[in-house]
């Protein structure tokens, strides 16, 4: 059986309600045809699946190949993390995103199969990427003062030109940066920089900043494609959430319907 949460459901029918006036992408366009068509000005909106540099096998596991040294806390915690894929995998993992739980940002865009479809709407952009979904406020708010953690993040958007930037804070410390299990703490500030270089291209730029994980900032780099007007973002069911016993979390589970 299915399940949603309120807030799901409240956020696909936001997306219903106003991606009924998008563009809709020409089917009969030919790769050729594409690379004429000038980016839009300020729009993102699209299904967009990443693009893997061929030979380079840390691609599909790490968010960048030049991670800055760690603290001694985050050292401890990163030795501690049990990944199930990269040169340390193991057999019985303790990676919360396969207990059914979002792997947070910028984890999400760490995986090689990773797509996502964007939609813009009044006062926000929305990322949906499988079974998670992530909003982004473009309506001039502030992060709160008092923001609870989030596996997501709190996020806010604003246009620079034709660069969008995005600000995000209180991550929850539980997920991973990437699949290897490098971790973060609760003081992790993502600056995202996505710029739609041309009709079919779509350039990320992250900045990631932790002084209480990590000696410094740095950033890691993605390049996605845009998929034909016949591509989309498949359902992805995490069916037993009662999984999440064996990683020590006790979650409220939504209902059965």
């Amino acid at each position: 059986m299915r399940r949603y949460t309120i807030s799901g459901l409240i956020v696909l029918a936001i997306l219903a309600a106003f991606t009924r006036g998008l563009p809709a992408q020409k089917a009969d366009q030919s790769d050729a045809d594409k690379k004429q068509i000038a980016a839009p000005s300020q729009d993102l909106s699209g299904v967009w699946a990443i693009r893997t540099p061929r030979g380079i096998t840390w691609y599909n596991y790490a968010l960048t190949a030049d991670t800055p040294p760690m603290t001694p806390g985050a050292e401890a915690q990163f030795k501690n993390n049990k990944p199930s894929f990269g040169p340390t995998q193991f057999e019985s993992p303790n990676d919360l995103a396969y207990g059914c739980f979002p792997p947070g940002v910028p984890r999400i865009y760490a995986a090689v199969q990773a797509s996502m479809q964007i939609a813009q709407v009044p006062g926000r952009v929305i990322m949906f990427s499988g079974r998670n979904v992530r909003q982004i406020y473009t309506d001039g708010r502030k992060h709160p003062q008092d923001a609870h953690p989030l596996w997501m993040g709190h996020s806010i958007g604003q246009w620079e030109g034709e660069t969008f930037v995005i600000d995000t804070v209180s991550v929850s410390d539980r997920t991973w940066l990437d699949r290897m299990g490098h971790p973060h703490s609760d003081a992790l500030h993502l600056v995202e920089r996505f710029q739609r270089t041309a009709y079919d291209k779509l350039d990320l730029e992250l900045t990631i900043d932790d002084p209480e994980a990590y000696t410094k900032s740095w950033t890691a780099q993605r390049t996605f494609q845009l998929r034909p007007s016949t591509g989309r973002v498949d359902e992805a069911i995490c069916e037993d959430m009662f999984v999440n016993e064996a990683f020590g979390v006790n979650p409220i589970l939504p209902s059965r319907q």
